[in-house]
């Protein structure tokens, strides 16, 4: 289904050196912001204290997180638990600070508000289920750019494969990078944002290759580059219904999803934007510079063998 139809193919190949650089620049700098500041962690990755708290009345979310607020409290995590009376409280612990200290204080803070608060529970995380978290999170990612790469290698062709994997790796390292520059918390709800990029950006790189593969047996006089743009400009209608529909979702989610789906979505907002930059202008002029040829995509016709004459 095509809402409008491009009939001149767009020399994207013309501009890919500038775009190349600058998703270099863009890439580097988030290298940088990773190495100098890091990323938030939230209570999951470096350890904290969780509170379950019990009201005899639905809980009101936005009013205890005010109420943490002008207690002075940062970097927490509030949501309904189990039932609409119910709510799970994360915090990190400060230094010199203990778990049993911290949830009386919350909740004096919380009571002082509504006095049916409840403590159920407390307990703390340690910073070694952080590391094994993190440890997973990597072995995933890990786990996922390998399969990227052996798909696409086998599916269409080696070259396809290194130039998508750095592309889509591209997107998660610059997703990474605004999470690291604006200290914004990096909990697990955005680690699965960042593994559903990688798995979303792939797919967009999967049509491009595939309708590049097509056009080299279609297109068999015409360049390289006049059959990448050409994929791409075929692709566009495509991409914009896509991305257009699933950016709507994700907007609505940032929009209306509260604090509790808010960097999720904003994870999710950077990789849609990015994923459809790098699958058009970073890994299609990979695969041109990694120099794929026709004879790459397109079998040679087989030399028919000669009955010998008697």
């Amino acid at each position: 289904m095509e809402f409008f139809k491009i009939r001149r193919d767009i020399p994207f190949m013309r501009h890919a050196l500038a775009f190349n650089v600058v998703s270099l620049v863009t890439f580097l700098l988030a290298v940088f912001f990773l190495a100098t500041k890091g990323l938030n962690f939230s209570i999951e990755f470096t350890g904290g204290t969780v509170m379950e708290i019990n009201y005899e009345h639905a809980a009101e979310v936005d009013k205890i997180r005010k109420t943490l607020d002008a207690g002075g409290y940062h970097d927490y995590s509030v949501q309904n638990f189990g039932s609409s009376r119910d709510v799970l409280i994360r915090m990190p612990l400060k230094p010199g600070q203990n778990s049993a200290e911290l949830s009386k204080a919350v909740l004096e803070g919380l009571a002082a508000d509504d006095k049916t608060a409840k403590l159920q529970r407390v307990e703390f995380v340690g910073p070694q289920v952080g590391r094994e978290l993190a440890e997973n999170g990597a072995l995933a990612l890990l786990i996922t750019s390998i399969g990227i790469v052996l798909y696409l290698a086998l599916r269409f062709e080696w070259k396809f494969g290194v130039a998508a994997i750095i592309a889509n790796l591209h997107d998660v390292v610059i997703i990474l990078g605004f999470f690291a520059f604006f200290q914004w918390e990096f909990s697990l709800p955005v680690l699965a944002a960042v593994l559903a990029v990688l798995g979303y950006s792939v797919n967009e790189s999967v049509v491009i290759a595939d309708r590049i593969r097509e056009n080299f047996r279609k297109m068999r006089k015409a360049s390289v580059t006049e059959i990448i743009d050409n994929a791409i400009t075929r692709t566009t209608s495509r991409t914009i219904i896509t991305h257009g529909c699933t950016q709507t979702m994700v907007t609505s989610m940032l929009v209306f999803g509260g604090p509790a789906l808010h960097y999720f979505a904003l994870a999710l907002t950077i990789g849609i934007c990015f994923g459809i930059y790098s699958s058009v202008l970073v890994m299609a002029p990979l695969v041109r510079w990694l120099g794929i040829r026709s004879d790459d995509m397109v079998r040679p016709p087989r030399k028919e063998k000669q009955e010998a004459v008697v």
